[in-house]
């Protein structure tokens, strides 16, 4: 779907670290690197699941580049819990040690010379009809500041939404066109579970 969307870009289905960051560029400088490391092994969506040790680490992937082609920007994005990063022992997380190795990985950029800020934003409030929240790092390295967006959005009974300083929040239904035809959840095969009928059900009556 993304090279049908990008058809003039470069597309290589293989394990990140099979890839030569200065194969790739060609001698080419890089303005902006963008890395979305797994987040299946961070999130807490995962539950008490064990963790994958290498696929935590994929995000050492980012100092390969920013060692070897030296990007003015780099970005990462993750959920939140990707600042808990840390050892792995049989299968969980070392509840002791969590942030040690997240905090190995900023410091490591920063001594090569990358300045590095990161935060956690919500969608939401830059006009996404989610509010999902994301962990979003940023390095620079051609000494101009670091800046962030300045929210768009707010919850409607704000007082500068109520100001008309900033935007209401948007809703998932402005974007789903309900004239389109859609199978039922409630008609599948297999029966939801009752919590999840439960769940539902108390939307439908909120409507």
């Amino acid at each position: 779907m993304h090279k049908t969307n990008h058809p003039f870009t470069e597309h290589y289905q293989e394990s990140v670290w099979d890839i030569d960051p200065k194969e790739v560029c060609r001698g080419r400088k890089v303005g902006l690197a963008w890395f979305s490391p797994d987040c299946k092994h961070f999130s807490k969506a995962k539950g008490g699941k064990p963790v994958d040790k290498k696929i935590r680490g994929l995000a050492w992937i980012v100092l390969r580049w920013a060692g070897t082609v030296r990007p003015r920007v780099i970005f990462v994005e993750n959920v939140e819990e990707f600042q808990t990063w840390g050892p792995v022992r049989k299968g969980k997380p070392v509840k002791s040690k969590q942030g040690e190795t997240f905090e190995r990985f900023v410091n490591q950029l920063k001594d090569i010379g990358y300045q590095v800020e990161y935060r956690e934003l919500k969608a939401c409030d830059y006009g996404a009809p989610t509010i999902r929240k994301r962990f979003f790092l940023i390095a620079r390295c051609d000494g101009k500041p670091i800046v962030w967006p300045k929210p768009t959005h707010a919850p409607a009974d704000s007082l500068k939404v109520k100001a008309g300083k900033l935007k209401p929040y948007r809703s998932a239904a402005e974007c789903i066109d309900f004239a389109l035809p859609c199978p039922s959840i409630f008609e599948r095969k297999k029966p939801l579970a009752i919590n999840t009928q439960t769940l539902f059900n108390m939307h439908k009556l909120n409507f």
